[in-house]
């Protein structure tokens, strides 16, 4: 059941006019919070918007997506070190927690909480859709959020019924792509020409890259969608984010 549920799921941008109830939402959460974490200190946190201003306020930094004003909630999952160190704190033990290393602990377990959630929350009729522009304005969110120190957003996620048609199903890359048995085959120019050849003549692609005015699909990527500029911009960003929380000096 699970993985015929897996094999037809798709991001849901188009929510019904529905609430979602707080006792799902917790049952979600509740669920969850079995998900795997590092050496269970459960490292994250979770903070829920459904206020409407609210949402309306955060859309300019989701870079105004519809779903992000529209879903009826958005979840913004965060990678959280400060409630255990003050636990630690008051139990007479020093959490050395200020580093790198914790972050990248704090955001595994993070994006495994989220996951759980989105896998439960498809299992209960629910529609979902990752919104990675939350690490973009990581510093904005934060004094949004009036998060604390060592509490850094990572994701979020909006959630709701889906309004129906449902989408077509995106493409993916064959499992030649990205599975390696034993070490790393690096990619030659010919295998990456037999792997990326679905994807490329797919006639929504091929009108994508008419519409960017393109020559190839790789350029809508890296030219118009994922810029290097954008790219370095938004890396300084959230390293000052990553020192101004105290997870890097």
């Amino acid at each position: 059941m699970l993985l015929n549920s897996m094999k037809n799921r798709r991001s849901v941008r188009k929510y019904a006019d529905r609430s979602v109830s707080d006792s799902l939402l917790n049952e979600l959460f509740e669920v969850a919070a079995r998900a795997s974490n590092t050496g269970n200190m459960q490292l994250y946190s979770v903070v829920v918007t459904r206020d409407k201003a609210n949402k309306e306020k955060q859309a300019p930094l989701h870079f105004n997506q519809k779903m992000a004003t529209e879903a009826p909630v958005v979840l913004t999952f965060c990678a959280d070190a400060n409630r255990f160190v003050k636990w630690a704190a008051n139990r007479k033990a020093e959490a050395g927690f200020n580093n790198l290393q914790t972050f990248i602990a704090a955001t595994i377990d993070a994006m495994l909480f989220a996951q759980a959630f989105c896998y439960a929350a498809e299992a209960r009729g629910l529609g979902i859709c990752f919104l990675g522009t939350t690490a973009y304005n990581a510093d904005k969110f934060i004094k949004e959020f009036k998060l604390p120190r060592l509490v850094v957003p990572v994701v979020a996620v909006t959630a709701g019924y889906p309004a129906e048609p449902l989408p077509p199903h995106t493409e993916r890359l064959p499992l030649a792509a990205i599975v390696h048995k034993e070490e790393y085959a690096d990619f030659t120019p010919e295998s990456i020409n037999a792997l990326y050849k679905d994807k490329e003549e797919l006639e929504v692609n091929i009108q994508y890259v008419k519409e960017n005015n393109k020559e190839t699909l790789a350029q809508v990527f890296t030219d118009v969608r994922y810029t290097k500029q954008n790219n370095e911009y938004f890396s300084d960003v959230f390293l000052q984010v990553l020192k101004d929380q105290g997870f890097l000096q």
